[in-house]
């Protein structure tokens, strides 16, 4: 079902909200699906003007064409997928909670493992993944898919911390890169990359890393207080747009004050910016996937011209 949801959409919190333009698109949210049980992962292809995601409790991926307005399913009994993006070959990479591991779908369809184990342990239920320009995939890997059989299957943690990851591109290495976290989540590199962004769920605030050129992190802050902050985006004004559950989707300015506020009628869990202009915003929010086009454009995550290689239905199991 798609429709309308009618609300007073931004709540203007700082005049930057308003000077920005941040505040100046659609004046009510468009609802794309309402079928899902718990929606995340959200990750827009150009190429194809479709958006996929994840359902995860379902335990399936779907698609959203935005030429037809139809959602069909991507990927069925895909562990539990979470995070998507795309890496700098357009190939599909996903953090499948349930299976414990970070996979890489192949031209053929076929699934390569990234990362499922850390000096020898399981990891615990991999969550959102960034690609870095050298190919690295860094990722974060909570416990929230081995808490309970919801979101993927209850189990002990055998690492026994909720970290932060780097996998090498050449050597497969996976390197600890972050520590000390209680439910990290959603990752977003700065535009020049010498800044990593992490979501701490369970603390309630974002954590920002400056990135050494041998892949290592330091000098660790907190650049916001976020209450339930999931998934982070950046445009490309560098204001930092955050998927905050039952704050919507929150903005905040370079210097880490909150701006301003997109209402939302449910929980967010999840945004992404897309469509030909990348001003689209889509927010995965409990059940649901909403859009609006805003008056502020996203800083690309992908080449325009990246896709997941061996066409649209790649991987997809019966």
């Amino acid at each position: 079902m798609s429709g309308i949801a009618d609300l007073n959409l931004y709540e203007i919190l700082d005049e930057r909200f308003r000077t920005g333009r941040c505040a100046n698109g659609d004046a009510r949210l468009e609802r794309l699906h309402d079928d899902c049980r718990w929606a995340e992962g959200p990750l827009y292809l150009p190429a194809w003007r479709q958006l996929v995601w994840s359902d995860i409790p379902n335990d399936r991926m779907l698609r959203w064409d935005e030429a037809t307005g139809a959602v069909s399913v991507f990927r069925e009994r895909a562990g539990h997928p979470n995070g998507n993006t795309l890496d700098r070959e357009g190939r599909l990479i996903t953090c499948e909670q349930g299976n414990r591991r970070v996979t890489r779908t192949e031209p053929d369809g076929t699934l390569t493992v990234i990362a499922d184990r850390w000096n020898g342990k399981r990891l615990n239920s991999p969550n959102d993944a960034v690609v870095r320009s050298d190919g690295s995939v860094w990722f974060s890997d909570p416990d929230f898919g081995i808490t309970s059989d919801y979101e993927g299957y209850r189990a002990p943690s055998e690492i026994g911390a909720c970290n932060l990851y780097r996998a090498d591109p050449t050597t497969g290495e996976v390197r600890l890169v972050a520590d000390g976290f209680l439910g990290p989540n959603g990752l977003v590199f700065s535009p020049d990359e010498s800044e990593l962004y992490a979501a701490d769920t369970r603390a309630g605030h974002i954590r920002a890393f400056k990135v050494g050129e041998d892949g290592t992190l330091s000098g660790d802050r907190v650049f916001a207080d976020c209450p339930g902050v999931d998934n982070i985006r950046f445009d490309d004004q560098g204001r930092l747009w955050a998927a905050a559950m039952a704050s919507g989707v929150r903005c905040h300015a370079a210097d880490g004050d909150l701006i301003g506020r997109l209402r939302v009628p449910e929980p967010v869990s999840n945004i992404a910016f897309g469509g030909p202009k990348n001003n689209r915003l889509f927010i995965t929010a409990t059940t649901s996937l909403y859009s609006l086009v805003l008056s502020v454009t996203g800083l690309p995550r992908v080449h325009p011209d990246a896709r997941p290689q061996g066409g649209p239905g790649v991987g997809r199991r019966a």
